[in-house]
């Protein structure tokens, strides 16, 4: 692994989180995993949920994208790349991850992980991992601070082109 990147990007609404996350969807390929991190309410899934509604328009297709807190995994046929969404919440051991077809998933398609830490070992090494925590101004309620870090070689360029587009 290459020297390691970290960024912090500062979104001050919904919609600045909606445009970043569309900004790095034009930039994922196949075997790009990102790791949304981050407690009840941080803006994972509004994330994800951006990227995959913009992905998935830009093939004329229109989705709700629900969380897949229930069905663990909601899969999205976006092109020539399918697009996997993954909330991982429930999951008691990493054992239970092999059984969702993930593994193969992380180098087949896009995927978009929530609640990692339950993936244990099975965290890929290649991952960028986004970690979402509210503002500590109790006045900026709809403020987010990502903690974005990777390895440089595969993310620096990409997310720092999508942070700034």
């Amino acid at each position: 692994m290459s020297q390691a990147f970290c960024h912090q990007f500062h979104s001050s609404s919904p919609d600045q989180t909606s445009r970043f996350a569309v900004n790095l969807s034009a930039r994922l390929t196949k075997g790009d995993v990102l790791l949304l991190e981050g407690g009840i309410g941080a803006g994972k899934t509004h994330f994800a949920r951006s990227l995959i509604q913009h992905r998935m328009a830009q093939h004329g297709a229109v989705e709700d994208v629900p969380s897949p807190t229930f069905t663990l995994v909601q899969t999205y046929n976006a092109g020539l790349v399918e697009l996997w969404h993954a909330d991982l919440y429930r999951l008691t051991h990493p054992d239970e991850v092999e059984e969702l077809g993930l593994i193969q998933a992380f180098e087949d398609s896009v995927c978009l992980v929530e609640w990692p830490d339950r993936l244990g070992v099975l965290r890929p090494e290649t991952a960028l991992t986004l970690s979402f925590a509210t503002s500590a101004d109790t006045d900026a309620e709809d403020e987010r601070v990502i903690t974005i870090t990777g390895d440089a070689d595969i993310w620096q360029d990409r997310v720092m082109k999508a942070v700034q587009a």
